[in-house]
């Protein structure tokens, strides 16, 4: 598109699960419900339009063994891009991708700063590796170095038990917990097990990713609370493979993951049912590909969600509970566009039609 080109989308436009309208505009990069008075450059794009989608557990700048350089971070953020992917939770990283934010042609990113870790207790060259005395002044600085959100890892193999266990005290996640939020952060953590989450939910955790060991006795807290959960359902399709890798070393773990894996759609659903918050996120950037969130609604969608609740968690719903917005009057323009209705299905994700950021279509 031309400087001063408007941009046409019509069809249906899905503002809502119900709201419905049968075009849109774009001029200078900005939504309008209007017909502008003057369009003497006018792109049109026909088909079902969604507010860009969201994968509200990412990596950008990591592999599998720590921080990537620019040309790798631009690569994954590509990908996510073409995939339809416009807005980002990066939920830990080791690289530094500020430069991304100059760059109009790529996802937004909202930062949770770098892993907070217990020492020796999680994937090396990842995060900050600390002791429980030191966790709330780490916390307050990620917090003040990322975009509103703080990532802990809450339970990781211990060596010495060969199991999953928690990594924290209760009272060093209260401090830290509090400090996050002194600072207006909210805070998510890292947990496969059951036996870290009481003492988050505890210290006011606002989020938990993954969320494998949710319990019959935890989901109504965790719905009473309102603390959302990220259920990454393609990172946790690779746990038999690493429960393969453990077994002659940590057979008890090993175990461990294996059951979390066997169980993980009635737990996603259990918590689906009371009324617990889900998102779509795809734990891409460390072992996993980018550009998995169809993938990760139709994980979603085999849990129990009905494609209409997995589109908003999402869309919708994720841009909400992120603070941003979706395609509201007034605000820039990134949405995607399909030939069919994703309401019916949502394998209709992974085929996108176009895809506008900021105004422009880029892919």
């Amino acid at each position: 598109m031309s400087d001063g080109a408007v941009l046409h989308i019509r069809g249906r436009v899905l503002v809502g699960p119900e709201d419905v309208r049968d075009e849109l505009w774009v001029v200078d990069g900005r939504i309008t419900f209007d017909r502008p008075a003057r369009a003497a450059d006018v792109q049109s794009v026909a088909g079902w339009a969604l507010p860009g989608l969201v994968d509200a557990h990412c990596h950008v700048g990591l592999d599998a063994h720590g921080a990537v350089d620019a040309e790798t971070s631009e690569k994954q953020a590509l990908t996510d891009r073409d995939a339809g992917t416009l807005l980002i939770r990066d939920a830990g990283s080791a690289a530094d991708t500020r430069w991304i934010d100059d760059r109009d042609d790529l996802p937004r990113i909202i930062r949770a700063g770098r892993h907070i870790a217990r020492t020796r207790r999680y994937i090396r060259n990842y995060a900050h590796e600390i002791e429980p005395g030191d966790l709330a002044a780490f916390v307050r600085h990620e917090a003040r170095r990322g975009d509103g959100w703080v990532k802990l890892v809450g339970d990781w193999i211990d060596r010495g038990t060969g199991d999953l266990a928690a990594c924290w005290p209760g009272d060093a996640l209260r401090e830290a917990i509090a400090a996050a939020h002194e600072e207006g952060a909210r805070v998510t953590a890292h947990c496969f097990a059951a036996e870290s989450l009481p003492d988050l939910l505890a210290a006011g955790i606002d989020c938990i990713e993954h969320g494998t060991g949710l319990t019959e006795e935890l989901i109504p807290l965790f719905a009473e609370r309102g603390v959302a959960v990220v259920p990454t359902l393609v990172n946790i399709a690779t746990f038999p493979r690493l429960a393969a890798g453990g077994e002659q070393k940590f057979p008890a773990w090993s175990a461990h993951m294996r059951q979390l894996h066997e169980r993980r759609y009635a737990t996603v659903g259990a918590a689906h049912d009371a009324g617990v918050p889900l998102y779509v996120g795809t734990d891409a950037g460390g072992s996993l590909a980018h550009g998995l969130v169809a993938e990760e609604a139709a994980e979603l969608v085999k849990a129990g969600l009905t494609p209409t609740e997995a589109l908003s968690a999402a869309s919708w719903g994720a841009r909400a509970w992120l603070g941003r917005d979706g395609l509201t009057e007034g605000a820039s323009a990134d949405l995607v566009v399909y030939a069919e209705d994703p309401r019916a299905d949502v394998r209709v994700l992974a085929d996108p039609q176009a895809v506008v950021l900021r105004g422009r279509v880029v892919a």
